[in-house]
């Protein structure tokens, strides 16, 4: 079979490359020149790790290539995927789609024969019956079928989630397109993943609900994490006895500042919006929405708190900027809330993060970045873990611990024990546990 796929994006290069590692020949096609000439060169415009292997890998297969034509690119093809941005608009905080509608009239007006054409970005509920309009207004209907395939990436762990994914989502009303998308994930098929055949509606609509509700599990745990903190429980505890509980599940039950990223931010704002438009407002989404946007806030405060009030003058080092370990994507990450906020109130910042620097550098104002994580505490007055990047959970903390001006470690992702703190005599802040304080250390048990 051979597809295209317009946007080369994390949405479209990810899945136009693991559909070539299923056998399919696939095109690439972005209006981004620059990306297209890099990606014939190798060079990948996002981080994930194993995809420059596999691009490079499939290129020379001879099932995976890049263009920048769209109408050469659609010559032949089974079906075509739309992967294209939606990000918020400013004026009301809806999905943007249109990219999406621009991709669909290109391709209606230059497809030849029978093709599928396939929204594969994340679309609010019913614009597959939009673009079935535009088909209809262009007299294409006999020869384009419309289908939603909603994507289920994490950012990280994107490749294994296509390839060994919890289950694909096809949602249409045609039967020809059906059997298409299902030749296209037949490897998947065999393998006996689960595929849910849907309508459109239904299919947008999974997408956003399981992504709300992923957040309002981390939302919720961060809500338990402050009752914690007042009350004196341990959330690693609690989290741990819900999670054993089989209609709950342990995933997404970590406290820590908040969630951010490319999809949460933008997807539970726009289930929100939806909702109110269609007359159904979502309430518990709304507050997780609301609640999130503060928790980051509240983060910064934290660190304020931690250090007797007053961080003016002092040097704050920064360990992670991300919004996630393994992925270098700063979008709505907790660092670019809180760091503002320790500058505003007098804080000098040095920070460090293995691979999303430069990217943070963009929208970061007047930080010291540097390329170790120990330069990070030299001086330091106060030590802030925002991103649980494997390398950050062993660090040397005697090493540490002689080279910071105070020793205070503020771990917004609780990836230390109190048992590796306390010998080292750190006032130690983490999150819904009780604050360790260096004379009180050894008075309390390791959690």
């Amino acid at each position: 079979m051979r597809i295209c796929v317009v946007g080369t994006g994390y949405v479209g290069l990810v899945s136009g490359t693991c559909f070539a590692e299923f056998g399919t020949d696939v095109t690439c096609v972005d209006k981004d020149e620059a990306k297209i000439a890099n990606l014939k060169r190798g060079i990948m415009p996002i981080y994930e790790p194993g995809l420059e292997d596999l691009v490079e890998k499939q290129v020379k297969a001879g099932r995976l290539s890049f263009s920048t034509s769209l109408k050469e690119s659609l010559k032949d093809a089974d079906a075509v995927f739309i992967a294209v941005g939606t990000p918020t608009r400013k004026t009301d905080g809806h999905a943007d789609l249109t990219y999406v509608f621009e991709a669909a009239k290109e391709i209606i007006r230059n497809v030849e024969g029978h093709t599928v054409l396939v929204t594969k970005s994340t679309v609010p509920v019913g614009t597959a019956r939009e673009i079935e309009k535009i088909v209809k207004a262009e007299g294409r209907e006999k020869d384009i079928d419309v289908c939603s395939n909603p994507e289920f990436l994490r950012e990280g762990a994107a490749i294994t989630d296509f390839m060994r994914p919890d289950r694909v989502v096809i949602g249409t009303s045609s039967d020809r397109a059906t059997e298409t998308m299902k030749q296209l994930y037949r490897p998947l098929y065999l393998n006996e993943t689960p595929v849910v055949i849907t309508t459109p509606e239904s299919a947008e609509i999974i997408k956003y609900a399981a992504n709300a509700f992923l957040a309002t599990k981390i939302t919720f745990i961060n809500e338990i994490a402050n009752l914690c903190e007042a009350a004196g429980g341990n959330v690693q505890h609690v989290a741990k006895a819900m999670g054993m509980d089989g209609r709950i599940g342990g995933k997404f039950l970590n406290a820590g500042p908040g969630y951010g990223g490319s999809c949460f931010p933008k997807d539970t704002l726009a289930l929100t919006l939806t909702g109110r438009q269609f007359g159904t407002p979502q309430k518990l989404v709304e507050a997780v929405v609301e609640v999130n946007a503060d928790r980051q806030q509240q983060m910064a405060q934290k660190i304020v708190a931690a250090c007797g009030g007053n961080v003016k003058g002092l040097n704050i080092g920064i360990l992670g900027v991300a919004f996630k370990p393994n992925t270098d994507d700063v979008r709505d990450a907790p660092s670019l809330v809180i760091i503002p906020i320790l500058q505003q109130l007098g804080a000098k910042v040095t920070a460090h993060d293995p691979i999303a620097m430069e990217q943070a550098q963009k929208l970061l104002q007047n930080v010291s970045w540097v390329d170790d994580p120990y330069a990070v505490t030299k001086g330091a007055d106060a030590l802030v873990i925002i991103t649980e990047w494997n390398e950050y959970r062993g660090l040397d903390l005697e090493r540490i611990a002689g080279e910071m001006k105070q020793k205070r470690l503020i771990d917004l992702r609780n990836i230390y024990k109190v048992s590796e703190v306390e010998p080292h005599g750190f006032q130690y802040v983490s999150i819904g546990r009780p604050e360790v304080k260096p004379s009180a250390a050894k008075k309390l048990r390791a959690v």
